[in-house]
C-alpha cells in the first residue's frame, strides 16, 4: 500500500510528487494525473516521479498505485496539486514625474489579481532597499491609484497605501488604510478559484503611483495570483522620479491662428535658471519653440484644430524636468463671403463659406435693434424666416468648433422685398398701345413699380408710381413681355410678369383674280412684324352668310387661293390679321367680289323636219347666271339675242329655238353665259339646219335615143337650195297623169308589166354631191339609158314594149328612206321628195326581132355550142392556173353585186353549183382590185423591219398615222383605216404585232382611243409565230409611255376574253380595253360553222355599245388581211340585211380591198362569206329574231357580266 505523497515541487507546466511505500513486495508503480477539467494521462516508474507538460493555474489530482510481481494493483492513494499562473508580461512604466509614475503591463491567460511591490533603492549601489508598497488583489486590466506619503529613506514611518481609481469627471477618489511594516515576503492566503469561469483579459492593467519623491530610484516587482492565491514568478522594473515639473499650464488668450501660454514649476527658487522647450503638435506637423520665460506667444496655427502642447523644463545645461501637458483646441476662423443668397418678402436667404466650423449661430435683429432671433445649423446656409416685407434687417453669425469654441462673428445687413405684384391684366390694346393693370397685396403708397418692357426690337424700361400704366409708341403686332417689380427703399421685390401682343394691322391693297369656282386673293401689310402674321379669310356669299367658308393661311403667307365657289356669284372676303395664338385685328379688311359664270359645257342641236329651224339645248351651267348670250352667223352675216337665266339645281335642260333660218345650211353658232357683268367663255359648234322636199324643177327630162323596147333620158339636177340631192328617181308612165304624187315610188317594172300600174319607177340613182349652194341648179346632167334591165336598189330597168307611148318624169330626193318591209322600196312618206314635170310622150318604134327571128336563131345556136367549148376550156386553164399570180389584166372588174336578201338562196345555189365555180369567178374579178394603189411608207428602208410579210403593206390612202415624235418614220404602223356599215373609220386592220412594234402597237390603241381589240390568231399555229404575245399576263407592263395592266381574263373553248387598264404615264390619264381572242380559226381557213363566228362578232358589237361611238375596232390575225377582212366583211353584212334587207358581198370585199390588200384573202374564205350571209338569213325566216340569241348556249357564260358603266372605267367579269 502506498501513503500519502506530498508535491515538492511545482511550477506552471509541471508537479514532482513523493510517496512512502509500506510493502517491499511492489515491484513497481503507477501514477495517474487528472485534471479537473482536460482529459489525464499515466505514468509508470519505480523511483518518486514528477508530470510535465501541465496547464499553468490549473487544479490536478494524482493517483499513485503499486503493483507486485505478479501484476496484481494495489488500492490507488490520490493527491490534490495545482501548477502556478504564468508571470505578467509587457511590465514598464509608461510615464514618470517628479512625484507621479504609472506602471502597465499585461496579464498572462489564468491570472486571477496580482501583487504590487514598490521599494525605493538607496545607497551608491543600489543594495539599500525600502519596501513602501506591498499591495495584491490588483485586478487585470483595471486602472488603480496607489498614494504615497512623502518621506525620508530608511525612516520608520507609518504610510498609507491608498489603491484609487478614477471617477466618470476624471478626478481622482482615494482610500487610505494603515500601512505595515515592510516585509521582504508577503504571503497571501489560498483562496479557491474557479478558474473554469476565468475570462481573457482585454486591456493592460494600470497603475498610477502618487506622493513619490523626487529624483529617487524605485523598484517595482508585479507577481501574477491565481484565483486560489497561488502566486506565479514576479517581474520587475526598475525607474526614477524627476527633479523638477511644470504645471498649471493655461491659455489666457487664444483666437483661430495664435495663442498665449502661462505655466508654473515646482521648484519656486531656482526657477530663473530654467529653459523651456515648448512643442506644438497638430494634426499637420509640429513646431518647437525654446524661451526662458513661463509663457509664450504662438502663432500660425490653424484654426478648428486640436493642438496637443507639451512644455518641458530644463535645469542648467541639461536636466530635464517633467513636461507639462494641454490639448488646446483654437477657435474657428470667422466666416467668409457672408452674404444674402435670396431675399422675399418674408425670408431673405443667407450663406458663408467655412472650412473649419461644423456649427454656426446666427443672431438676427430687426433695424438693427432689439432682442435678436437666433438660428443655429450646421450647414452654411440658412433661409430667416418670419420677417417682414420691405424691412431691413442686420444679421451677425458665429462659427462654433467641435469643442464649442466660437470664433468671431460677421455682420450683414439686408432688407426683406417689398410685396409681389400679382394679377397683371391688360385692359385694352391696339397696334400701338397697352393698357396695364395689376395688385399688390400690401396697398403700400411708398411703392415703385418698376416696368421692364422687352420685344424681339429692343426693351425700354418705366416707372409707375400707381397700379397701372398706359405704355404707348408699340410696334404692332409685336409680341412683348413686360416685368412689372416693385421697389421700396432700393430693394426691388419679387417681380409678375405678362405677354401681350399688340393687335396687327389690318391689310391693304386686296387683288382678287377669279375663275368660275375659285378666287386667289393677294393682300400686303406693311408692319415690321408681318412675316409672323397668319391670316384668317371669311368668304362670305352675298344673301348667305350661314355658308361661309373659312381659310386660315401660313405664317407669313400673303396670298390665298378660295375653292368650290359658285361660278357667277356675288361674294364678300373679310381678312382677319392674326399674330401669335389668338391676337387678331379689330377689324377686318374686305372686298366684294364675283367668281365668273360658268360656261355651257356643250349644247347639241336638233332640226325640226322640213324647218328651217334649229332648236339649242344645253344643261344649265352650275352656279348662277344672269342670262345668256346667243350668237349666230354665217359669212359676213351675225345675229346676236339675249337669253333669259336658267338655274341648274333641278338639272332642267335649257332649250331655245332659232327661227327663220335657211334650209341645209350651217351656222356658227356660240352660247355664252353672263353673270355679275361677267362673260364666261362661249361654248361653240357648228350647226347644220334641216332639210325639206327640194324645189321642184321647172323642166322636163329629155328622152333621147328612141328604141323599139329603149330610150335615154337625159335630165338636170335639181336645185339643193333646200338640202344636198341624195338620189334621183326616173319615173316613166304610159298614163296621162299630169303630175306624179309619192305613191308611184313604190311602182316597179314588175308592177308595170302585171297592169297593176301604168306609173313605175325603173331607174334610182344616188348621187355623192357635196355641194351646198343655194339658188343655184345642179350643173350636173344626167343619162339614163331606160330598158337596159340592170337593176337599182331593187328597181328593175326593164326593157320597154315597143309601139308603146311612154312619158318620163324625175323624182329629186333631199332624203330617201327605203321601206324594208316593202322589198325595199323607196318609202315616200318618210322620204323627202319633189317631182318635175312629165316629159313629152314618145312613141316607140316596133321590134325589129320579129323579122330577123329566125336568122338569129340559128346563128345563136352556133354561139351556144361554142360558148359551152369555150366554157368547159376556160374551167380547165383556171383549175390549172389557180393558185398563180395574180393577172395584171385590164379588164375592169364591176364594184358591186346587189342581191335581196329574198333572192339570195336562189343566187348562193347557182353560184355554188359545179363546185362553187360562180363564187370562185366572182373572187377572181377581185385580184386586181386596189392593187395599183400607192405603198410609199411602207416600202421605206426604215420601215421594211416593221413589216411581218413583204406582200402585205398598207395603201398610203387609208394607212393609220401615229404622231411624230422625233423622226418622220415614227408615224407608220403597218395598219389601214377600214370602212364599216357606219363609217369610214369604224375598224382599224393591222397585222399581229412584231417584237419590235410593241410600242407602236400600244400608241396606236391610245393616240386612236381604242376600246376593243379582236384578235383572230393564235400567238404560234403550226410551230410558226403568227404574232407576239403583245400583252402582260401577270404585273402591269410598260411600253414606252404607255402602261398596260391585265385585269381579269375568262378562257373558254373558242375564244377568251382579258380586260385591260391602259394608261398614258405622261399624262396620267387612262381607259378600259377588251380584248376578244377568237381561238378557233385557223390560218387561210374557216371556222368549223358559221354560228360560231356570227356569235362572236355580236358578241364584240354588244360591248362596243358600251364605248364612245367615234372608237374604232382594232382587228388583227397574222397578216392583217384574210381573217381580218372576212371578221369586217360579216359584220358590215349583217348591218346590211338588217338595215337594206340587201347583200352585196362581192361589193363590200371590193370596198375592203380598196383599202387594204388582200382582204379576205381566200377564195374558202370568200365562200365562207356567202355561207353566212346564207345561215343569217335562214335564221330570220326561221325564228324572225336576231341569230344572236339562237343556239348560243356558249353565250350564256356572259349573261351576268356587268357592262361597263362609263368610259374610261375599266370593268371585269363576274364569273
Amino acid at each position: 500500500m502506498v501513503c500519502a505523497g506530498d508535491s515538492v515541487s511545482i511550477n506552471t507546466t509541471s508537479v514532482t510528487t513523493t510517496w512512502e511505500d509500506t510493502n517491499s513486495t511492489v515491484s513497481e508503480y503507477a501514477r495517474t494525473e487528472r485534471s479537473t477539467v482536460e482529459s489525464g494521462w499515466t505514468t509508470t516508474d519505480e523511483n518518486p516521479a514528477g508530470t510535465t507538460g501541465l496547464s499553468p493555474t490549473t487544479s490536478y489530482t494524482s493517483f499513485v498505485t503499486s503493483e507486485i510481481v505478479t501484476r496484481t494493483s494495489g488500492d490507488p492513494t490520490a493527491g490534490n496539486d495545482a501548477t502556478e499562473p504564468s508571470p505578467v508580461s509587457c511590465l514598464r512604466v509608461s510615464f514618470v514625474g517628479v512625484t507621479q509614475a504609472t506602471l502597465t503591463w499585461k496579464e498572462a491567460n489564468g491570472t486571477a489579481t496580482c501583487r504590487l511591490l514598490l521599494e525605493a533603492i538607496g545607497g551608491p549601489d543600489g543594495t539599500t532597499q525600502d519596501l513602501l508598497v506591498n499591495k495584491s488583489g490588483l485586478m487585470p486590466g483595471a486602472q488603480h491609484n496607489i498614494t504615497l506619503p512623502l518621506s525620508e529613506p530608511n525612516e520608520q514611518r507609518e504610510s498609507s497605501v491608498t489603491d484609487s481609481g478614477l471617477d466618470a469627471n476624471n478626478t481622482e477618489s482615494s482610500s487610505q488604510q494603515p500601512r505595515t511594516p515592510a516585509a521582504w515576503v508577503y504571503k497571501y492566503p489560498l483562496v479557491p478559484t474557479d478558474l473554469s469561469s476565468h475570462q481573457p483579459l482585454t486591456q493592460d492593467t494600470e497603475v498610477l503611483l502618487f506622493g513619490l519623491k523626487s529624483n529617487t530610484q524605485y523598484k517595482a516587482t508585479v507577481y501574477s495570483q491565481a484565483a486560489d492565491g497561488t502566486e506565479g514568478q514576479p517581474r520587475n522594473v526598475t525607474f526614477r522620479t524627476a527633479s523638477s515639473q511644470v504645471f498649471d499650464i493655461e491659455v489666457v488668450n487664444i483666437s483661430a491662428t495664435h495663442m498665449t501660454l502661462t505655466w508654473k514649476i515646482n521648484d519656486d527658487e531656482s526657477s530663473s535658471l530654467y529653459t523651456y522647450m515648448i512643442q506644438v503638435a497638430g494634426p499637420t506637423g509640429s513646431l518647437v519653440l525654446n524661451v526662458t520665460d513661463t509663457w509664450v506667444n504662438i502663432s500660425s496655427l490653424s484654426s478648428s484644430t486640436l493642438y496637443n502642447i507639451t512644455v518641458c523644463p530644463f535645469l542648467g545645461s541639461g536636466s530635464e524636468g517633467v513636461s507639462g501637458f494641454l490639448q488646446v483646441y483654437t477657435p474657428p476662423g470667422p466666416v467668409s463671403d457672408f452674404g444674402v443668397t435670396n431675399v422675399s418678402t418674408r425670408a431673405i436667404g443667407l450663406a458663408w463659406r467655412s472650412n473649419d466650423s461644423d456649427c454656426f449661430k446666427i443672431f438676427t435683429r430687426k433695424n438693427g435693434i432689439g432682442e435678436p432671433q437666433e438660428n443655429t445649423t450646421s450647414n452654411q446656409s440658412i433661409v430667416i424666416g418670419g420677417l417682414s416685407p420691405g424691412t431691413m434687417y442686420a444679421f451677425e453669425i458665429f462659427p462654433r468648433g467641435p469643442n464649442g469654441t466660437t470664433g468671431d462673428p460677421q455682420t450683414v445687413c439686408n432688407s426683406t422685398e417689398p410685396s409681389v405684384v400679382f394679377d397683371i391684366r391688360v385692359l385694352r390694346v391696339t397696334t400701338t398701345e397697352m393698357e396695364l393693370e395689376w395688385q399688390n397685396t400690401d396697398n403700400a403708397s411708398d411703392y415703385t413699380y418698376c416696368l421692364d418692357v422687352r420685344s424681339k426690337y429692343g426693351f425700354n424700361k418705366t416707372n409707375s408710381s400707381h397700379k397701372a400704366i398706359t405704355l404707348k409708341d408699340l410696334v404692332p403686332g409685336t409680341l412683348y413681355n413686360i416685368t412689372i417689380f416693385p421697389e421700396v427703399n432700393l430693394v426691388v421685390g419679387e417681380s409678375d410678369f405678362t405677354v401681350q401682343y399688340t393687335l396687327p394691322s389690318n391689310v391693304s391693297n386686296i387683288k382678287i383674280c377669279t375663275n368660275t369656282t375659285a378666287a386667289t386673293l393677294s393682300w400686303q401689310n406693311s408692319d415690321e412684324a408681318s412675316d409672323t402674321y397668319i391670316y384668317h379669310l371669311l368668304i362670305e356669299k352675298d344673301g348667305n352668310s350661314s355658308g361661309a367658308t373659312q381659310l386660315v393661311t401660313d405664317m407669313g403667307i400673303t396670298n390665298a387661293t378660295v375653292t368650290k365657289l359658285i361660278p357667277g356669284s356675288a361674294y364678300t372676303v373679310k381678312i382677319f390679321t392674326q399674330v401669335g395664338n389668338a391676337t387678331l385685328s379689330l377689324a377686318p379688311s374686305w372686298q366684294s367680289f364675283c367668281t365668273d359664270p360658268a360656261p355651257v359645257a356643250s349644247f347639241h342641236c336638233e332640226v325640226v323636219p322640213k324647218e328651217p329651224t334649229l332648236i339649242l339645248k344645253w344643261a344649265c351651267p352650275p352656279g348662277t347666271n344672269m342670262g345668256f348670250q346667243l350668237e349666230i352667223s354665217r359669212g359676213a352675216w351675225k345675229n346676236v339675242t339675249d337669253l333669259e337665266s336658267c338655274s341648274s339645281e333641278n338639272g332642267t335642260e335649257y332649250k331655245t329655238e332659232v327661227t327663220y333660218l335657211n334650209f341645209s345650211t350651217s351656222y356658227n353658232i356660240s352660247i355664252t353665259a353672263s353673270s355679275c357683268n361677267k362673260m364666261a367663255s362661249p361654248a361653240q359648234n357648228t350647226c347644220l339646219t334641216g332639210i325639206t322636199d327640194p324645189p321642184s324643177p321647172d323642166g322636163s327630162p329629155n328622152i333621147t335615143s328612141i328604141r323599139h323596147n329603149s330610150v335615154k333620158v337625159e335630165f338636170s339636177g335639181f336645185e339643193a337650195s333646200h338640202g344636198p340631192i341624195k338620189a334621183y328617181a326616173l319615173i316613166l308612165t304610159t298614163g296621162n297623169a299630169a303630175h306624179p304624187s309619192a305613191d308611184v315610188l313604190t311602182y316597179t317594172y314588175e308592177d308595170f308589166k302585171k297592169g297593176a300600174s301604168d306609173t313605175y319607177v325603173t331607174y334610182l340613182i344616188t348621187t355623192e354631191e357635196k355641194r351646198r349652194s343655194q339658188g343655184l341648179a345642179e350643173v350636173l346632167k344626167y343619162e339614163v339609158d331606160v330598158g337596159n334591165e340592170s337593176t337599182t336598189h331593187g328597181y328593175y330597168n326593164g326593157k320597154l314594149e315597143p309601139l308603146g307611148s311612154y312619158r318620163a318624169c324625175v323624182a329629186g330626193f333631199t332624203n330617201i328612206t327605203f321601206n324594208l318591209h316593202s322589198n325595199g322600196l323607196i318609202d315616200g312618206a318618210k322620204s323627202y321628195v319633189s317631182f318635175g314635170p312629165y316629159s313629152d310622150a314618145v312613141f316607140l318604134p316596133q321590134d325589129p326581132g320579129v323579122i330577123c327571128g329566125a336568122v338569129f336563131g340559128c346563128i345563136f345556136g352556133a354561139l351556144v355550142i361554142v360558148a359551152v367549148g369555150g366554157f368547159i376550156f376556160w374551167r380547165k386553164k383556171r383549175k390549172d392556173a389557180k393558185n398563180n399570180e395574180v393577172s395584171f389584166s385590164q379588164i375592169k372588174p364591176k364594184k358591186s353585186k346587189l342581191i335581196k336578201v329574198e333572192n339570195f338562196e336562189a343566187y348562193f345555189k347557182k353560184q355554188q353549183a359545179d363546185s362553187n365555180c360562180g363564187f370562185a369567178e366572182e373572187y377572181e374579178d377581185l385580184k386586181l382590185v386596189g392593187i395599183s394603189l400607192p405603198k410609199y411608207a411602207a416600202e421605206l428602208a426604215e420601215n421594211r423591219g416593221k413589216n411581218r410579210y413583204n406582200n402585205v403593206l398598207p395603201y398610203d390612202i387609208s394607212r393609220v398615222k401615229l404622231s411624230v415624235q422625233t423622226h418622220s418614220a415614227d408615224d407608220y404602223v403597218n395598219a389601214n383605216y377600214m370602212p364599216g356599215y357606219h363609217s369610214k373609220k369604224d375598224f382599224i386592220a393591222t397585222q399581229g404585232p412584231l417584237p419590235n412594234t410593241l410600242k407602236d402597237f400600244w400608241r396606236m390603241v391610245w393616240e386612236k382611243n381604242v376600246y376593243a381589240i379582236v384578235m383572230l390568231t393564235k400567238c404560234v399555229e403550226q410551230g410558226r409565230t403568227k404574232c407576239e404575245e403583245y400583252w402582260p399576263s401577270k404585273q402591269a407592263q410598260d411600253y414606252g409611255h404607255i402602261m398596260v395592266a391585265m385585269t381579269s381574263e375568262v378562257v373558254l373553248p373558242e375564244w377568251t376574253i382579258r380586260d385591260f387598264t391602259v394608261k398614258n404615264i405622261q399624262t396620267s390619264e387612262s381607259h378600259p380595253l377588251r380584248q376578244f381572242h377568237f381561238t378557233s380559226w385557223p390560218d387561210h381557213g374557216v371556222p368549223d360553222t358559221t354560228d360560231l363566228l356570227i356569235n362572236f362578232r355580236y358578241l364584240v358589237r354588244d360591248y362596243m355599245k358600251q364605248s364612245p361611238p367615234e372608237s374604232p375596232i382594232l382587228v388583227h390575225c397574222s397578216a392583217g388581211v384574210g381573217r381580218t377582212g372576212t371578221f369586217i366583211a360579216i359584220d358590215r353584212l349583217i348591218y346590211q340585211i338588217e338595215n337594206e334587207n340587201m347583200v352585196d358581198v362581192y361589193g363590200i370585199v371590193y370596198d375592203l380591198r380598196m383599202h387594204r390588200p388582200l382582204m379576205v384573202q381566200t377564195e374558202d374564205q370568200y365562200v365562207f362569206l356567202n355561207q353566212c350571209v346564207l345561215d343569217i338569213i335562214r335564221s330570220q325566216k326561221d325564228s324572225k329574231v336576231d341569230l344572236i340569241y339562237q343556239n348560243t348556249t356558249a353565250m350564256t357564260i356572259y349573261e351576268n357580266l356587268a357592262p361597263m358603266t362609263a368610259f374610261g372605267k375599266t370593268n371585269g367579269y363576274i364569273a
